[in-house]
């Protein structure tokens, strides 16, 4: 039977791996539905080779040249919100992947959970801003969330060698980035081009930054929580700068059973979309002996304080973690557009953070109101404080 597929952010790196996955097994999977950012070009020429129903794009003027574009062929095509809704909710879709970056994959990803689809999740935002309404609602529509990140996927694959109730804790590795051997002097002196040079994994700016300041790890955190019911102090980050092992479960006899392989996300996201069946080839076969050696230290929090930061908002709970995630999002993008030093992020953060009084949230109206609030919040800071945050 062959699996149809939804797929919100098609082209981003997730959503293009996604697709690549789709193409090598056309006896397992069909598309009916693309979402995609800004590219225009992109989005078309995945429409035309793989055909979707209906297909999405983030600005009505961009919506309106597509259809031009694309007015040989049988697809409808939206715009904005409702347009990402729809796609996420396609009535013939079977699982939506959700691979949207930042907040903004939110509300599509509970469309698509309130219409019943299983969920393939790349979107760490989801689950660290409303993660406690996000699984009740899973859980009240019966509907499957498979984690696509490859942290999560490889904790998914080992808690399969054990009980639940036999885990002692969670192991999340991470590369440590491009600047894991600096010193905050060295920081202090960091550029864009360098910043967005990931030593082992190619993937977006956005996530490649969070890598850099270990604030990617300290989301994960928070998605590790809500995936798999453990509490902070039974969720831990190795430095592992190989990317090799993927992450780790110790159960309470003292075992620990790990993933291993290639950094790829082709295979993540292949056992998501196919669980439980493997796909054969997916990713490139992992070689022991060539690569030799194994490293693992512990993670510097005084120099890379975004992590420690995550603990901070998981244990306070309520509206913390969706105004950690949000203040983040604006840090991060007014780095990319070089506004702001890298040291300067987790001073945004801190001190959004500081300012805020964490609240329960019922609903997702009142996150995004969470994540409003910090926005404009982290905005203030930046604008108040001039180009760069003085310690």
């Amino acid at each position: 039977m062959i699996k149809r597929i939804s797929i919100l952010g098609s082209t981003g790196s997730i959503g293009t791996s996604t697709l690549a996955v789709v193409e090598r097994f056309p006896d397992r999977f069909s598309v009916v539905a693309l979402a995609g950012g800004n590219n225009s070009a992109l989005l078309e020429s995945q429409i035309r080779k793989f055909k979707p129903a209906i297909a999405a794009i983030a600005g009505e003027p961009a919506a309106v040249e597509l259809r031009k574009r694309c007015k040989d062929l049988p697809v409808r095509i939206l715009s904005g919100v409702e347009g990402m809704i729809q796609v996420a909710a396609a009535e013939d879709a079977d699982i939506t992947v959700s691979s949207i970056v930042g907040t903004a994959g939110l509300v599509p990803t509970m469309a698509a959970i309130r219409a019943g689809k299983d969920i393939a999740l790349a979107n760490k935002e989801v689950l660290v801003t409303a993660g406690e309404l996000v699984m009740a609602e899973c859980r009240t529509r019966n509907v499957k969330l498979f984690p696509v990140d490859s942290e999560h996927s490889a904790i998914f694959q080992c808690l399969h060698s054990g009980e639940r109730g036999d885990v002692r804790r969670l192991i999340l590795t991470a590369s440590g980035g491009p600047f894991r051997n600096h010193t905050k002097k060295d920081l202090a002196q960091v550029t864009l081009a360098q910043a967005l040079k990931h030593p082992n994994w190619n993937m977006g700016r956005k996530i490649t930054i969070d890598s850099a300041t270990l604030m990617n790890k300290g989301l994960e955190v928070i998605e590790a929580h809500w995936l798999f019911g453990m509490g902070p102090d039974q969720i831990s980050v190795l430095v592992h700068p190989q990317s090799i092992v993927h992450s780790l479960v110790e159960y309470q006899d003292g075992s620990v059973v790990a993933q291993l392989g290639m950094p790829d996300m082709k295979g993540p996201i292949a056992y998501a979309l196919s669980y439980p069946d493997r796909l054969p080839d997916v990713s490139p076969g992992l070689d022991l002996a060539s690569i030799a050696t194994l490293t693992f230290q512990e993670p510097d929090r005084d120099l890379f304080p975004c992590l420690g930061f995550a603990y901070d908002a998981l244990r306070a709970g309520g509206s913390m973690p969706a105004v950690l995630s949000a203040a983040n999002e604006v840090a991060v993008r007014n780095f990319l557009e070089e506004k702001i030093g890298f040291l300067d992020i987790p001073r945004v953060l801190k001190a959004t953070m500081d300012a805020h009084t964490p609240v329960s949230l019922k609903s997702v109206d009142e996150a995004l109101k969470a994540d409003l609030w910090a926005r404009h919040e982290a905005e203030r800071i930046i604008a108040d404080c001039g180009l760069r945050i003085a310690d």
